[in-house]
């Protein structure tokens, strides 16, 4: 009852997805952030990333520069929020109002994962800070970077499919269609590496 209320409520409203979607946007940019500035103080000596730490090419420059304010994370999280209010209208116009849970999902779900591998890069890279626990150093390939973040969208994916299967929400099964689109996009990206890779040799 309570769950069939509240996706009535977030599928008839468009300000309850908006400030969501806002709070996820931030704290997704701050904690990455602050993980990127644990891994060049001295995580990198025990792990490191081929490249940027970042793995969309799309913040790469603002995170390797440490950037506090981000005009390309502005620009992004405005575009997403247009795009947001536009499938809400659109939803209502045509009185269905699963279209726009569809694109919420997609939008809030998929920072699930995100937000579940920044929480565990900032405690592994705490600890690994704060002692010698860790012995050596292990050197991840960019293509191999991005395939195992591929996979553990798929992962994700398919958790959020037998969701979707159980309450039949086009909530969750937004999340879960982002999450095999970001999967694909990775492992593109590895694709696209080993290429240009191959190419310079």
């Amino acid at each position: 009852m309570f769950q069939g209320n509240l996706m009535e409520f977030m599928g008839t409203h468009l300000w309850p997805a908006l400030v969501l979607w806002a709070l996820l946007y931030c704290s997704d940019y701050l904690l990455t952030m602050v993980c990127a500035r644990m891994y060049r103080k001295g995580v990198h000596e025990k792990i490191a990333f081929e490249g940027s730490y970042e793995i969309t090419p799309y913040y790469q420059k603002d995170i390797d520069a440490l950037r506090k304010l981000s005009p390309r994370f502005m620009v992004a999280l405005l575009l997403s929020s247009t795009g947001l209010a536009l499938i809400w209208w659109l939803s209502m116009q045509v009185r269905v109002p699963g279209l726009y849970l569809f694109g919420v999902g997609a939008l809030i779900l998929v920072e699930v994962p995100v937000h579940t591998r920044h929480l565990k890069n900032f405690f592994f890279f705490r600890d690994l800070l704060r002692s010698n626990a860790v012995r050596g150093r292990i050197e991840y390939p960019r293509p191999l970077t991005l395939r195992l973040s591929s996979a553990e969208f798929l992962i994700w994916a398919g958790l959020f499919t037998i969701l979707f299967l159980v309450t039949r929400e086009w909530f969750v099964l937004g999340g879960a269609v982002e999450c095999v689109v970001v999967a694909a996009k990775h492992r593109k990206l590895a694709a696209q590496h080993v290429a240009r890779a191959a190419a310079a040799v």
